[in-house]
């Protein structure tokens, strides 16, 4: 149960504020180790600011979603809300000039197959990448590990899909809604907005689907009001029944302001991340196959080349393997 998991324990914040403030301990922690050779006044023009790590993460969620749609063989739900679970959890605690969001997206999706038994192999995996589909492997199963360890093991995820069926199961027992199947497609285009936004991580998957069945009434015209407050919570006191509707409130908020970011903005701050990444942990970089050579032997290596592969998303290439492009 939720209220009992790890991701109700450790992976459930209070507000945005918390949010923020873990992003920029980390990404101030990163420029204090990379940065002691550059100008303090000068260190936000070489590296990153925590608000260009924000634009450039959003973009590469819009990549996820988009990645997870034209995969095939079809991908559940399910693999899609934990791999966002995974990519939004990582960079909490970790800069993008640290770990390329583009490499992470694609290991925090393999590691969701995974988890949710979704039964794919690597090659089944890598074939909906294009370029090198061997180095693809490479770099995921290299990542997978690290993606684990930063995820502290917690690798159970609490989605709202399945408090949604509960919801509808019960309206169309309860409820005199008509025909509350036609409630669907509005819950869809909800939840594929929330995991957009940094509501799986403030909220329980319980509130998230209330949200979503609210809105999707909505836009059918129709009010479940006193569903929620005569029936669904008919014994809850005043004050549980305030703070849900306040979060119901906020998460439907926070999906109302979901917008994607300027395409040009994100380009000017992938290029400055090409330069100012850690190359200890690009695989295109020599002091990364250097390292690779010390724990392998020569022989062992399976790619040491520059070709690239590219993830297929919404018809912008984005280059996985962070070479420049």
């Amino acid at each position: 149960m939720f209220s009992t998991s790890s991701q109700r324990k450790f992976w459930t914040f209070n507000d945005e504020s918390e949010l923020a403030q873990l992003r920029e301990k980390h990404n101030l922690e990163f420029i204090a180790k990379h940065g002691a050779h550059v100008d303090e006044y000068q260190r936000y023009n070489v590296f990153l600011s925590p608000e260009e790590e924000r634009l450039l993460l959003k973009q590469y969620e819009l990549h996820l979603k988009e990645f997870c749609k034209r995969f095939s063989p079809p991908m559940p739900k399910g693999v899609v809300g934990t791999a966002f679970h995974y990519f939004k959890r990582f960079y909490l605690y970790n800069s993008t000039m640290d770990f390329h969001p583009k490499e992470i997206l694609a290991t925090c999706v393999y590691l969701s197959c995974k988890v949710e038994e979704f039964n794919v192999s690597i090659g089944q995996f890598v074939a909906n990448i294009k370029g090198d589909r061997d180095k693809a492997s490479d770099i995921i199963l290299n990542n997978e590990l690290l993606l684990m360890q930063q995820l502290n093991y917690h690798l159970t995820i609490h989605n709202p899909f399945r408090p949604v069926e509960g919801f509808l199961i019960d309206i169309k027992t309860r409820c005199s809604l008509a025909n509350p199947e036609r409630l669907r497609g509005g819950i869809d285009e909800f939840l594929e907005k929330v995991f957009l936004t940094d509501g799986c991580l403030l909220y329980a998957p319980s509130q998230i689907a209330l949200a979503a069945v609210l809105h999707a009434a909505s836009k059918e015209q129709e009010n479940l009001d006193s569903y929620v407050t005569e029936m669904l919570f008919r014994d809850a006191g005043p004050d549980k029944l305030a703070i849900l509707i306040e979060a119901v409130r906020k998460i439907r908020s926070l999906v109302k302001m979901v917008e994607s970011p300027a395409k040009e903005r994100v380009r000017i701050i992938d290029k400055k991340l090409d330069r100012c990444r850690n190359e200890e942990n690009n695989p295109d970089s020599e002091i990364y196959k250097r390292r690779m050579r010390e724990a392998l032997d020569e022989d062992d290596l399976v790619y040491t080349g520059q070709t690239r592969m590219s993830l297929d998303t919404s018809g912008v290439t984005q280059v996985l393997s962070p070479s420049a492009s």
